[in-house]
């Protein structure tokens, strides 16, 4: 089975990487958190320490069926930082493959100019970089291959839209009616 991976850098938003891990678990979608720190241990923005699955440099990515990034500060930047991860943000955007960014991580992909023509969205601030996407302000948008989402509020409408489109909406429908949430 496909499998989602969640990069995860030092200073990462810890409510948007734990959620999107619990709701595709939930979903009964294999998910890994990969640190690209060079260390398994990765400490978010608040001070929580996670335990990754596994370091970057562990696997191809030929078994991945989404990449996702967790935003935050300094975890967006640390992410935007590293060489191996945009490389491969390249790779899977030009084959179409599933992509999903949320607070302030969608301005990697702009770098990238992987939104350009994309509808997206992200945190307040971060909007001029970017670069070519059709700018958004609802709490998560999907466009082509590409998910975004505003940030830690938009938690679990980004992470349920991730799952409607891996498993479909009537699996996100039923995970929504689980945990209460009342906006998805």
């Amino acid at each position: 089975m496909k499998k989602a991976y969640v990069f995860l850098a030092e200073g990462f938003e810890e409510i948007e990487a734990i959620t999107i891990v619990d709701v595709m678990r939930r979903a009964e979608i294999p998910v890994l958190m990969v640190s690209i720190t060079g260390k398994k241990e990765v400490t978010g923005s608040h001070d929580i320490t996670l335990k990754t699955d596994m370091m970057f440099e562990e696997t191809g990515y030929s078994d991945a069926e989404i990449l996702i990034l967790p935003g935050g500060m300094p975890g967006t930047r640390n992410l935007n930082e590293h060489k191996g991860l945009k490389e491969l943000l390249l790779k899977f955007n030009n084959s179409k493959q599933k992509i999903a960014a949320i607070c302030a991580a969608p301005l990697v992909l702009g770098g990238l100019k992987i939104l350009e023509g994309h509808d997206a969205v992200c945190f307040p601030g971060y909007e001029k970089q970017l670069l070519g996407a059709n700018l958004k302000y609802d709490a998560t948008r999907k466009s082509g291959n590409i998910i975004t989402g505003r940030g830690p509020g938009s938690a679990f409408d980004f992470s349920l839209t991730i799952v409607s489109e891996i498993k479909g909406n009537d699996k996100a429908d039923q995970l929504a009616r689980a945990m209460l949430v009342q906006t998805w």
